[in-house]
């Protein structure tokens, strides 16, 4: 564009500044709310997937619970207990399986020390394998291993937390801590991205959990994850453990109080589909806001074409060619929706930055922020669809005839 169009232009815009910036405000508005609920999205999405952080997504967790069907001639409320039978039955009978592992709980905070040093933690008995249900990551050491089951021997796995409390600062490693009055040696350091919570426990081996603590062979927990298995597939394998446990512990298969079952992948499935649905929502107004504000483009591409008329002519008359018309309309309606989609996509990325870098840390909205290609696509899609707004008034001044122009008062 020449110097002297692009002078024309702005003269164009500036004879209307009231009218083409409440123009421009609608179309800055439509990208500013699509860039809003864009990062809106994102927040929310990131705050559940936090919320899944601490647990293999793909693993299934079993509780025993109680029945509350009768079941060849058993009344309901009887308690389903497992024991180590169960969980090898499950292991060797449901195929799919990748990791898995029993729970036995100590039920409570256990008094803890290490020489004049003491606290109250948590203490739970576990397999090898349950350091992939828990994503636990170890910081020193190693985690509970098959020989520690088999020997029931008394080592412990420990937490960040219980090594500040007990060591200050010491390595923990080879040394022995006192758990309700029996010696465990500390064989390993874990790190867990599930809160402070996490880092305040202690794992033992389950074997030694249940005969120290008179536990027999009790489990209060099973769990397995299903390796790359999908949500029809993990679903089968519900099926075919709960069939399995109705059978061992006789009560009826259709009983869900019997056995509590929760399949994490299908819960983690069920919300990545609520957030495709909320992603598409999104899109949908963001860009029917967008569409509201093009049309505003082109109504006022159509008035500015009815004002000129005359010019239109007279210009048509001394050797304007119909596409200098054309093209003179569509620069403005170009340089309108550009201008303004800038601004909005400009605006909604530093709001967008100053609440993600203010709002406290909480489990709902993590790290709210903007895809820059998803909106720099939206905005130069809008500036195509100016275009198309000003197609049809450029071509309507195309045609008009420099008689019948210079006719119009």
């Amino acid at each position: 564009m020449s110097f002297d169009g692009l002078r024309e232009l702005f003269d164009t815009v500036n004879r209307n500044r009231l009218r083409t910036a409440l123009t421009a405000l609608s179309v800055a508005w439509g990208i500013f709310m699509l860039v809003i609920l864009l990062a809106a999205g994102t927040g929310l999405e990131r705050g559940v997937a936090h919320n899944f952080r601490d647990d293999a997504v793909n693993s299934i967790w079993i509780r025993p619970g109680k029945t509350s069907l009768p079941h060849a001639g058993h009344t309901p409320g009887r308690s389903v207990q497992f024991t180590n039978d169960d969980m090898a039955a499950v292991s060797r009978s449901v195929s799919g399986i990748e990791h898995i592992t029993g729970r036995f709980y100590l039920w409570g905070e256990y008094f803890v020390s290490y020489g004049q040093e003491h606290g109250s933690f948590d203490i739970r008995g576990c397999h090898p394998d349950h350091r992939y249900l828990e994503k636990t990551l170890m910081l020193a050491g190693r985690f509970i291993d098959d020989l520690d089951i088999e020997k029931r021997r008394k080592v412990a796995v420990i937490g960040p937390e219980v090594r500040t409390a007990l060591f200050k600062g010491k390595d923990p490693l080879g040394e022995y801590v006192k758990i309700r009055g029996v010696n465990y040696r500390v064989v390993g350091v874990f790190e867990d991205e599930g809160g402070q919570n996490e880092l305040r426990k202690i794992y033992i081996p389950i074997s030694t959990a249940q005969l120290v603590y008179h536990g027999a062979d009790r489990l209060h927990h099973i769990m397995y994850t299903v390796g790359d298995a999908s949500t029809e597939a993990s679903e089968r394998m519900v099926a075919e453990t709960r069939a399995l446990l109705a059978r061992r512990h006789d009560f009826s298969p259709q009983d869900r109080r019997a056995v509590n079952i929760q399949n994490n992948l299908q819960e983690f499935q069920r919300i990545k589909q609520i957030f495709d649905w909320i992603r598409a929502f999104v899109w949908i107004v963001g860009i029917g806001t967008i569409f509201a504000g093009v049309v505003g483009v082109s109504n006022i591409m159509l008035i500015s074409v009815q004002e000129r008329t005359k010019e239109i002519g007279i210009r048509k008359a001394i050797g304007a060619t119909p596409w200098s018309i054309v093209s003179s309309i569509l620069q403005e309606a170009v340089l309108v929706t550009s201008a303004a989609g800038y601004s909005g996509l400009v605006a909604g990325v530093a709001l967008v930055e100053f609440v993600s870098k203010t709002i406290p840390e909480n489990d709902y909205v993590r790290n709210p922020e903007v895809d820059l290609r998803m909106a720099l696509v939206a905005t130069f899609i809008l500036v195509a669809c100016g275009a198309l707004a000003g197609l049809v008034p450029a071509v309507r001044a195309a045609r008009v005839k420099p008689v019948v122009a210079m006719r119009e008062e």
